[in-house]
């Protein structure tokens, strides 16, 4: 519940405490902001658009998908990543899956995403999560050094807010699809590749970290139409494919095949950072 994080939060517009009212978040220089009545409150600012954020659409394939537990063992794997933590953000969390997953007892974690859809649901997908709409390449509505864990899915890596935000000692973790992901759906339905450099990038663009370990989760599934259509529908490659064009795509790609089901490679990259130099100053 935002209660549970709000402790940990900072004013957006002065970096002053935040204090959780009835219908409101309040800092003592009068800036507030109304919390939804699904449990979540924007702390965007500014008249400037952020990113792109997912739709309701991309939200919903998520949802399902995941819900499914076809990345149940990636969840799994973080969890064990997250073990022992008081306080773990995850950024660009989408709907909370791995983050309520990831939550030890006692734990709490804070959620946050550009797509008020997402984090409509990331707000109630567990307890002890709070959820904010938030833009990664602002800085962050979080007060320094209260983290002991960063969770980065598929998501923007904003490396000098990361390493502002967590304790001495904390991790940064990311998850990025490796090379073989998703096929043969990739090749055969003209899906967005993986950049073969794509790990090396991730650690060049965090020069506050240092890599200390980086392992491999793979394995196959059996997706059938809908469940193709979910998982390519909550990924980049929805921004680049009408639905209608898609599901005309997968119905052919089983039809050629004489499949009702097709064997999907996953395969994803799990790297784990220490910080090594702190950020600017900001609460």
């Amino acid at each position: 519940m935002l209660a549970d994080v709000v402790p940990y939060l900072v004013c957006p517009v002065c970096r002053g405490s935040l204090e959780l009212l009835p219908g409101t978040v309040r800092c003592a220089s009068g800036h507030a902001f109304d919390v939804a009545r699904q449990g979540y409150v924007s702390l965007l600012t500014g008249s400037r658009s952020p990113g792109t954020a997912d739709t309701p659409q991309m939200v919903a394939a998520r949802d399902a998908f995941l819900a499914a537990g076809h990345y149940a063992p990636l969840a799994a794997e973080l969890a064990k990543l997250c073990s022992g933590a008081a306080v773990t953000v995850e950024a660009g969390a989408g709907t909370g899956y791995y983050l309520a997953r990831a939550l030890g007892p006692g734990g709490v974690g804070i959620a946050f995403d550009v797509s008020k859809h997402a984090v409509k649901r990331a707000a109630r997908a567990h307890e002890r999560i709070g959820a904010f709409v938030g833009d990664v390449w602002q800085p962050l509505p979080i007060a320094s050094g209260v983290a002991d864990v960063v969770l980065d899915v598929f998501a923007p890596r904003n490396g000098s807010e990361f390493a502002r935000v967590l304790r001495a000692g904390g991790r940064l973790v990311v998850v990025t699809p490796a090379v073989r992901h998703l096929e043969p759906l990739v090749s055969g339905l003209g899906l967005l590749t993986v950049d073969a450099d794509k790990q090396d990038r991730v650690a060049r663009g965090l020069p506050e970290f240092t890599l200390v370990e980086q392992r491999e989760l793979a394995y196959d599934l059996e997706l059938g139409a809908e469940e193709i259509a979910a998982v390519v529908g909550m990924g980049p490659s929805a921004w680049h494919l009408e639905e209608d064009v898609l599901r005309a795509r997968i119905s052919g790609l089983l039809r050629e095949k004489n499949l009702r089901k097709m064997s999907t490679h996953v395969a994803f990259q799990l790297s784990i950072f220490g910080v090594v130099t702190r950020s600017r100053s900001v609460p």
